[in-house]
């Protein structure tokens, strides 16, 4: 059943136990004063600060800088409104590239010298926008994602693939564009990106930004260094190899003499790809979504996370074991997410809508949120105890969102609840519900998946239904046009 049919917590909880899955729902929001959700992160500190409650909002990239990869108004309104939103821990803000190359698009931001200064800008204005509505800005921690996006890089045209892999994959070479080994990285070239990262991270200091963001997650070139079990040399085969370039950069930066903060975005499993079911599919309009064939690719030795025999399935070994070598590397936070958007997105952003490369849900995706978070429960009770853990994949709870969270955080599942693309349309939700009791049902997102949609069709991201400022656009004419085929 549809979420805006379920009108009270108790049938919130009738549907899910018919779906027999544990997702705890709680009967009321709490205001502030007793509110799991406003209390301060105090299990750690971030450039000596404590964030003051447990609410994150994760990188939200709008594929729409500029060609240079700098800062547009576009980009400037998203930081505003997080700033606003009240959340006090922003995750990254941004996906930015640490080179031109590792653009997963032609319009991402890069950070570097040469956009030092309008990056600077953009944390500015967030700081100055939360400052303004709520007169503190010594308990808002704000970090910036570094990136490097390996297969999924098109740095100069949108439709143009320019992958860099770290290893050939047997299904997913073919969807993105991977003909020869000469786009393999070297073990060298890999020495020489994480000096950028160690650059990157510099700037990032020198901004003024409060922690880095190693991202490790969605497949994105770190991430699928994770899985790179088929790789010889020394960054891959075993977990310490595959896991190499992450201590390289921590090490790296230390050894730069730079005492930034850093925490880390890992998927915390992957399955193997999924398509469209083509004989469910009629008219061109897509079918539910089905694995890919993976029967001459056994044992799957081409994920993280993974269970090898049977990779619909996850396999926490090495992800409790990646969080433990975070803590011993000083890393304060891991932020949990899982799949990638690219190849299995009903993994990663359960909606009941897909986006145009996508597919139709083959089952209640609140099976997919369950799964989410009860991974994100599993890393929380065998993480070491310096180190916080932030989950994700709630924006298609809904109305019931401020009532989940709150639980998984008052019992301890969770350090911070990390919002999405529902911040898009509503980026202060969980405020209003802990004031109100409630959300504005006229601002929650439907994952109607337009704010991917667009991008995959060389448009910027937004909310397009819901928000104005993108409704009013051309854009959205082309975009209704594009969803009329899926």
């Amino acid at each position: 059943m549809r979420i805006p049919k379920l009108k009270t917590p108790e049938a919130f909880r009738k549907n899910t136990a018919s779906l027999g899955i544990d997702l705890p729902c709680d009967d009321h929001v709490l205001p502030a004063a007793e509110s799991p959700l406003s209390t301060p992160l105090d299990i750690i500190k971030l450039n000596g600060k404590t964030a003051g409650n447990r609410i994150a909002i994760h990188p939200m990239e709008g594929w729409d800088g500029t060609k240079t990869g700098g800062v547009t108004k576009e980009m400037k309104r998203r930081w505003q409104r997080f700033g606003m939103s009240g959340a006090k821990l922003i995750l990254g803000g941004e996906a930015m590239a640490v080179r031109h190359d590792g653009r997963a698009n032609p319009n991402q931001l890069i950070i570097s010298n040469e956009n030092k200064s309008e990056i600077a800008g953009l944390l500015e204005l967030l700081l100055d926008s939360h400052q303004e509505k709520y007169d503190t800005t010594e308990d808002l921690v704000v970090g910036f994602q570094l990136t490097h996006s390996g297969r999924f890089c098109r740095p100069n045209e949108h439709s143009q693939f320019e992958p860099r892999v770290a290893y050939r994959h047997p299904i997913l070479d073919s969807k993105f564009k991977v003909t020869s080994d000469k786009q393999l990285w070297t073990d060298d070239e890999i020495d020489e990106l994480i000096q950028c990262y160690i650059r990157a991270a510099r700037i990032a200091a020198d901004i003024g930004a409060d922690f880095v963001d190693i991202k490790h997650c969605h497949g994105y070139l770190l991430h699928e260094f994770l899985g790179a079990h088929t790789r010889p040399g020394r960054y891959g085969g075993s977990f310490e190899n595959r896991t190499r370039i992450l201590s390289q950069i921590i090490n790296g930066i230390r050894s730069d003499r730079n005492q930034i903060d850093i925490i880390v975005r890992l998927s915390a499993f992957d399955l193997v790809p999924f398509r469209s079911d083509p004989e469910k599919s009629s008219s061109g309009k897509l079918g539910p979504g089905i694995p890919e064939n993976f029967s001459h690719c056994l044992p799957y030795n081409y994920g993280f996370g993974v269970n090898p025999d049977n990779p619909l399935e996850y396999d926490l070994n090495e992800p409790q074991k990646f969080i433990k070598l975070c803590s011993e590397l000083g890393v304060k936070l891991v932020s949990l997410s899982a799949g990638s958007p690219y190849y299995n997105p009903h993994i990663q952003r359960p909606a009941i809508y897909p986006p145009s490369d996508g597919y139709q849900p083959a089952y209640d995706p609140l099976i997919d949120v369950e799964r989410q978070i009860q991974v994100v429960r599993k890393i929380r009770d065998t993480a070491p105890s310096n180190i916080a853990i932030a989950g994700c994949a709630y924006s298609y709870l809904q109305e019931f969102l401020p009532h989940v969270t709150q639980y998984l955080v008052r019992e301890g599942w969770v350090d911070v609840v990390g919002l999405g693309r529902m911040v898009l349309s509503y980026p202060d939700l969980l405020l209003d519900a802990i004031a109100q009791g409630q959300l504005n049902s006229k601002k929650i997102c439907r994952t109607f998946s337009d704010c991917t949609t667009g991008p995959r069709n060389g448009l910027i991201s937004g909310c397009y239904p819901l928000d104005s400022y993108y409704k009013d656009r051309q854009d959205y004419d082309v975009l209704k046009r594009i969803k009329k085929q899926i």
